[in-house]
């Protein structure tokens, strides 16, 4: 049996999720449940007197509003939840100019989805809000590196070494950490040391970068999320001397973006998100920029909706891979979920050795590791549970 506590509890949640039309199921609200409920009526509920702006006033009366409406979720509901918030309001009210207003952006709760969107903006924002809008961004882009930093780093130099260890390596090439473990039965206790009967060893310093990685990312509007985590692990890998990292962004027009992988926020507010696509451009120039096929891997970020020459893009595709080059296609690089994408594109590339799936930010770093290796990529992201695209008949 369950209290009254616990039924009066469960009555307050469902009056929150169903909104005023079930007080008299559900009965009223008070205190912070009914300061709760207005701040999920002002988004939720058409009663006219929610956030959307009066036309007639223009944005300027509407900012106030929306900026106290941001505090007031801030403070009642958990981070997760002010997310989605944000999101919605954004998307079902159009609220999206407000975020040139500072006093907005200051109340904000910064996110990767408000990040896309003031990439999207950027071009338009007034010079009073702009050292506010790349605060919001720096918060944002700093989060996000001390998440995937380390993970990434991890995975890379440990993919790196594993494929450089040998046997019979020098003193200065033994991996101590590894040796001592593997002869730990070999422990002499009268010595006090252990006697490695088996030495493992990294390989020699390769005298250029054991691999070269090529992010080519599509920049469409749909793509938002994925430019954003891109940008972060390109400027990650970027900071590894043993391996060279190139970040591209295109739409109809490609743009080498390497330059600005040692500063994300930069790079960002140097995007143009949407217009069109022309995926089949971009490979070329990436094509032409390759020097070591069997040393590169080349991740295409993209839900190919291609918008050029398809033929001559499968053409390349095919060249690449004949070539030696590791090339993988990312359908979307965030946590939204399974992408619309062409479907029938993602098959003809499979069918040409091109992998293509979705992939979390959190499955990134093993997916590169994967590929530093030369692992099968698609028997990688199986194993992940990442459904990867059929290849066509």
């Amino acid at each position: 049996m369950t209290s009254p506590v616990d039924d009066a509890a469960r009555l307050r949640r469902w009056r929150l999720v169903l909104g005023g039309e079930a007080q008299d199921s559900c009965g009223g609200l008070d205190g912070i449940a009914q300061d709760m409920d207005q701040a999920l009526s002002a988004l939720y509920e058409d009663d006219g007197q929610g956030l959307t702006p009066d036309r007639r006033a223009g944005r300027g009366g509407s900012a106030p509003k929306v900026a106290r409406w941001l505090g007031d979720i801030r403070k009642y509901f958990p981070s997760s939840v002010v997310q989605v918030l944000q999101k919605d309001a954004l998307e079902r009210l159009n609220l999206r100019e407000l975020l040139l207003e500072p006093e907005m952006l200051r109340n904000v709760q910064p996110d990767v989805h408000l990040v896309a969107n003031l990439m999207a903006l950027s071009q338009v924002i007034p010079a009073g809000t702009k050292d506010t809008a790349r605060s919001v961004v720096r918060q944002v882009v700093d989060d996000l590196m001390k998440r995937m930093e380390e993970p990434m780093r991890s995975a890379i130099t440990g993919a790196l070494d594993r494929s450089q260890r040998n046997r019979r390596p020098r003193l200065a090439e033994i991996d101590w950490h590894r040796t001592i473990r593997a002869n730990l039965r070999h422990w002499q206790p009268s010595h006090r040391t252990v006697i490695p009967e088996t030495l493992h060893g990294f390989g020699r310093k390769a005298r250029r970068p054991q691999r070269e990685v090529v992010l080519c990312i599509d920049q469409s509007g749909s793509m938002a999320n994925s430019v954003v985590y891109a940008s972060i692990f390109g400027a990650v890998m970027a900071s590894l001397p043993a391996v060279s990292t190139r970040l591209v962004v295109f739409d109809t027009a490609v743009v080498d973006m390497t330059e600005q992988l040692d500063d994300p926020v930069d790079l960002l507010f140097g995007v143009q998100l949407g217009g069109g696509t022309d995926i089949n451009g971009a490979v070329a120039y990436c094509q032409s920029m390759i020097r070591e096929p069997r040393n590169t891997i080349f991740v295409l970020i993209s839900d190919l909706y291609e918008g050029g020459v398809q033929p001559q893009l499968l053409r390349r595709a095919a060249e690449l891979v004949e070539s030696g080059v590791q090339f993988v296609t990312l359908l979307a690089l965030s946590d939204e979920g399974a992408p619309s994408y062409d479907h029938a594109l993602a098959a003809q590339l499979a069918a040409l050795g091109v992998p293509s799936f979705a992939c979390t930010p959190d499955a990134f770093p093993g997916l590169m590791a994967a590929a530093i290796r030369r692992d099968d990529v698609n028997a990688w992201a199986a194993a992940q549970g990442m459904v990867t695209s059929p290849k066509a008949r």
